[in-house]
């Protein structure tokens, strides 16, 4: 898929392109999919249905990304990162690659990768340090610093991010332990240590 043209929105079957955007040849994007202002999507990604990429929003060449995945204004989805299917990204999320990095020493070959589960929501200019996963569903406050694995449901606050509480799938914090009831009427078994599904 070749950029958008300079003088109007483009579409490509029901991929929508904004004159300003970069999308590079060979970038798979599925149906549905909106890339907007001054975005830049590399040649080797693949992107599912239904995304939306805000402005400045800029997508490596080594990046998978799931069906019905929203990336805010500001972020940089790097090389070696796996979103899933339903992840929010919001304004200005940090990713990285690289556990070590020094500019006069290339490291490319030591990309560690991260794996965002289905569900999970990551809150506006949080950072996730590169080699850790985040589990199905989990919640990343606004500002937070991911730098170890995050379980299933876990809302993660703080600097670094501690977890402060569980989250349902709808993204209501939910109280209590043993059988808990969401609002939503969704059902959970909750453990000092873990949030699962009834």
């Amino acid at each position: 898929m070749a950029n958008a043209s300079p003088c109007r929105w483009t579409t490509d079957m029901t991929v929508t392109i904004h004159p300003t955007a970069i999308v590079d040849e060979g970038a798979e994007i599925g149906d549905g999919s909106r890339v907007w202002h001054w975005t830049h999507i590399c040649a080797g990604a693949k992107i599912g249905m239904g995304c939306s990429f805000g402005q400045n929003v800029f997508v490596g060449n080594d990046v998978i990304i799931g069906n019905n995945v929203k990336v805010q204004n500001n972020v940089s989805v790097y090389d070696a990162v796996r979103l899933a299917d339903d992840v929010f990204c919001g304004p200005s999320v940090v990713f990285t690659n690289v556990y070590n990095p020094r500019s006069a020493i290339a490291r490319k070959s030591e990309y560690r990768k991260t794996v965002v589960g289905r569900g999970a929501s990551l809150g506006a200019n949080c950072t996730i340090v590169c080699g850790n996963s985040i589990g199905e569903n989990a919640f990343i406050g606004a500002g937070a610093v991911v730098n170890t694995n995050v379980p299933p449901h876990a809302l993660m606050l703080g600097v670094p991010a501690r977890r402060k509480g569980w989250m349902c799938s709808c993204g209501t914090q939910l109280k209590g332990t043993g059988n808990v009831t969401c609002e939503c009427g969704k059902q959970y078994e909750i453990s000092a240590e873990e949030c699962r599904p009834r």
